[in-house]
């Protein structure tokens, strides 16, 4: 599990597996969860993450005192930053959504990698790039989209993502509340409830205590572009 994680990672997609299995036994494996912080945001930034199972969450807080969700995070997906990328603390903090593993890689680990490994210079610069791009795509989201369409995008990213298809079904197997919707869209859950359940009365999407489906992907792209 620890190496399919690590292959998966886009930050170590320059190296070869021999190289990654040099890696794997000094990254450090923790489990978490659900509900439990892996960091907090504005701590010093001393470790880089990788997600070997499980689903966890980026928030942090906004000018007007709530959490904002940035991302939902699934295996091999990394998270979290290292003073010696530029940035010295970290910008939101990481929660385990359900039980999760994470592998750890501390900044001195990560700088010795860099001097036996030169190339992982520019898949960090990439990365960089990567999440500066989701921001500003985020912020592009929330200030032009309707409340339907922020929704209806929401869940197609958490599709693509993490999504598990069954025939023309696509299931989100985790607990995605409405909070968790309202933080990552920018509206209040009483709002998210209330498009959910127009998209649940339309058939388009259905939801359970710990899971959501979306029942017609089509006509959620429609909503998505207005």
């Amino acid at each position: 599990m620890r190496l399919e994680a690590l292959e998966r990672m886009p930050l170590f997609a320059a190296l070869t597996a021999t190289e990654i299995i040099d890696i794997e036994p000094r990254m450090q494996a923790h489990g978490y969860h659900a509900g439990e912080l892996i960091y907090r945001f504005g701590e010093n930034a001393t470790s880089l993450f990788v997600l070997a199972s499980g689903t966890a969450k980026l928030h942090r807080p906004s000018a007007h005192g709530q959490d904002v969700v940035t991302n939902i995070l699934g295996p091999g997906e990394s998270f979290g930053t290292l003073g010696i990328l530029g940035e010295p603390t970290y910008a939101d903090s990481a929660e385990a959504m359900a039980v999760s593993c994470a592998l750890k890689i501390s900044a001195s680990v990560f700088r010795d990698v860099m001097d036996r490994h030169p190339r992982l210079a520019l898949t960090v610069l990439d990365e960089v790039l990567h999440r500066f791009e989701q921001a500003q795509q985020t912020i592009r989201s929330l200030s032009a989209d309707n409340v339907q369409q922020r929704i209806a995008s929401a869940l197609l990213t958490l599709a693509d993502k993490l999504g598990d298809p069954k025939g023309e079904t696509i299931g989100l197997e985790f607990p995605l509340t409405r909070a968790d919707l309202a933080a990552m869209t920018g509206m209040t859950p009483e709002t998210v409830s209330r498009v959910i359940s127009r998209l649940r009365e339309d058939g388009i999407v259905d939801t359970g205590r710990r899971w959501t489906a979306i029942l017609d992907r089509p006509r959620l792209e429609a909503v998505a572009q207005g």
